[in-house]
């Protein structure tokens, strides 16, 4: 650690200092931990007396206004987010986090604003476009949305996510060839990822008129603990399976 001074002012520095620095960066660890562990009432009261401290740490701010977030207390993390901007204006996660806030809060214009930013901070944002992407749909903006989905699908290959967005826009562009080879795409990315399943049975049994396809995908969602898929094989007339 290094404290910016030499000499004997800053071995007394250390010796005053030690004791409440430990006791701060254990609850910014604690904090941590437990967003990590889906604790977010606690992460919460955590980071927040930590930062009541440190309130310069963008870490603490972004973390959590992200289990605020999950908590749905929306004007509350964005609050937090604004708050770390005023002191890191060009921090990319704290952008990320107050976009993604805004987009909660239905102001996809201004979120769309945001994720724009941060691409022009970062053009190789592979979450940026893919977000982007996804609220340019929100908005009907498809031919856009296409664009930046195309960009974040190249960006992170193995973001199952990038495709099953991308996925929908052409839904909604009635292209449902291209939304099911997307909804494959997502599969064989991530073959545990039990969304992909669901989007690409709907695509087969409502769509595509292949009945024998979207059940063997329901059943494969339902098995990865996907509710809406178990729903859909049992209007098929089949016994969800355990």
């Amino acid at each position: 650690m290094s404290y910016g001074r030499l000499g004997i002012l800053v071995l007394w520095g250390i010796i005053f200092t030690c004791a409440p620095l430990g006791a701060a960066e254990d609850l910014l660890a604690q904090g941590l931990a437990a967003q990590k562990a889906g604790k977010h009432e606690q992460a919460v009261e955590l980071l927040g007396k930590y930062l009541s401290k440190h309130p310069e740490s963008a870490e603490a701010r972004r973390v959590r206004a992200q289990a605020l977030m999950l908590l749905e207390r929306l004007s509350e993390a964005l609050e937090e987010v604004n708050r770390g901007l005023a002191k890191s204006p060009q921090d990319l996660g704290l952008l990320l986090a107050q976009a993604s806030a805004l987009a909660g809060l239905d102001r996809r214009n201004e979120a769309i604003a945001v994720y724009t930013r941060v691409i022009v901070l970062d053009p190789e944002n592979a979450e940026a476009y893919r977000e982007r992407g996804d609220n340019q749909a929100q908005e009907c903006n498809y031919d856009q949305a296409l664009k930046d989905l195309t960009q974040a699908v190249k960006l992170d290959p193995k973001n199952p996510w990038g495709f099953n967005k991308r996925g929908m826009v052409y839904f909604c562009q009635g292209n449902n060839e291209k939304a099911a080879a997307d909804f494959s795409e997502a599969i064989r990315v991530r073959p545990d990822g039990p969304h992909a399943y669901f989007f690409r049975g709907n695509m087969y049994r409502y769509h595509l008129n292949q009945p024998q396809k979207a059940a063997a995908d329901y059943r494969e969602g339902c098995r990865l603990g996907h509710p809406l898929s178990c729903q859909e094989i049992e209007k098929m007339g089949e016994k969800a399976p355990k």
